[in-house]
């Protein structure tokens, strides 16, 4: 395989940009040109300060082995005060940040409120072609409502962290059963045996269709963790392969990606408005979107 060159991945981060940055009307006009989804797409989530960013280096750099590119979407959160966003994945990713093997681009999370983007279909969508092998995309770590990550990727991994409560509070959330490899990361830490075994608990009732779902604790200094997690994903790959309806899964994308879409249009309208649509009743507000939606759907 061709190395991916730097003039590549500047005009692949240009392209990102100009995606991440579309408004909707933008964002269908792009669409015929979209390339069919043959990557495989990794799921990196779990709350803040459970070190996604920091496992996703160790990952990418185990994953890409001979001849393989990896690409790393990472979502980092949006100030609800200040819309900026830091950016600060691409500061943990730096030991990997030169590596002519792995591309990374980091995307605020603007509006969104799914742990997510928006575009983040399309984004997924225009890592195809760039002769990459395996798209890792890493969510903001919200808690209940990254489940549609669920929807967008093939393997779900969930990164925990001892002593912080994630596992309770997954648990209330109902994460925990969205993920198909479990990570109790820094597992040097005091309560990481204990989460351990809850985790394991979990795992076991999760367990379907002949995949139950791997626990595995890393920690910086020892390389076997990320080995063993290399390894379950893998195996996921192989058990996803014969047990997977690819056509429902294309429809749930697409389903999301629609309702995406529609979400956003509205939140265009409503900002633009100067008519006083929300001083309507529902109904006459309903009924004053639909027209306005109308017109999108008819081009």
């Amino acid at each position: 395989m061709n190395e991916v060159s730097r003039n590549p991945r500047r005009a692949l981060s240009r392209a990102l940009s100009r995606i991440a940055n579309a408004d909707v009307s933008e964002t269908l006009a792009q669409q015929n040109a979209s390339t069919p989804a043959t990557l495989s797409r990794i799921g990196i989530t779990g709350a803040p300060g459970a070190g996604k960013s920091t496992l996703i280096a160790r990952l990418a750099h185990l994953r890409k082995g001979v001849d393989r590119k990896i690409a790393v979407l990472a979502i980092d959160p949006t100030s609800p005060v200040s819309q900026g966003s830091i950016l600060g994945d691409r500061i943990r990713m730096d030991s990997i940040a030169d590596d002519p093997d792995i591309f990374i681009r980091s995307i605020p999370s603007r509006r969104a409120h799914d742990g997510l983007t928006d575009n983040t279909a399309d984004l997924l969508n225009a890592m195809e072609g760039h002769g990459f092998d395996e798209v890792i995309l890493e969510s903001v770590g919200v808690g209940q409502a990254e489940y549609t990550i669920r929807t967008l990727v093939d393997t779900v991994v969930l990164v925990l962290l001892p002593e912080s409560g994630d596992a309770i509070q997954a648990m209330k959330a109902g994460i925990l059963e969205m993920a198909d490899i479990y990570v109790v990361n820094k597992a040097d830490l005091p309560g990481a045996e204990l989460l351990e075994s809850h985790i394991q608990q979990v795992a076991e009732r999760q367990s379907r269709n002949g995949w139950t779902p791997p626990v595995i604790c890393t920690t910086r200094s020892d390389p076997a963790g990320f080995a063993l997690l290399d390894k379950a994903i893998r195996d996921h790959a192989h058990w996803r392969a014969t047990h997977t309806d690819e056509t429902a899964v294309r429809r749930a994308r697409a389903r999301y990606q629609a309702h995406g879409l529609i979400a956003r249009r509205i939140d265009e309208i409503l900002e633009d408005d100067d008519g006083g649509l929300l001083d309507l009743d529902p109904r006459g507000l309903f009924d004053a979107l639909h027209a306005k939606l109308k017109p999108d759907m008819e081009d």
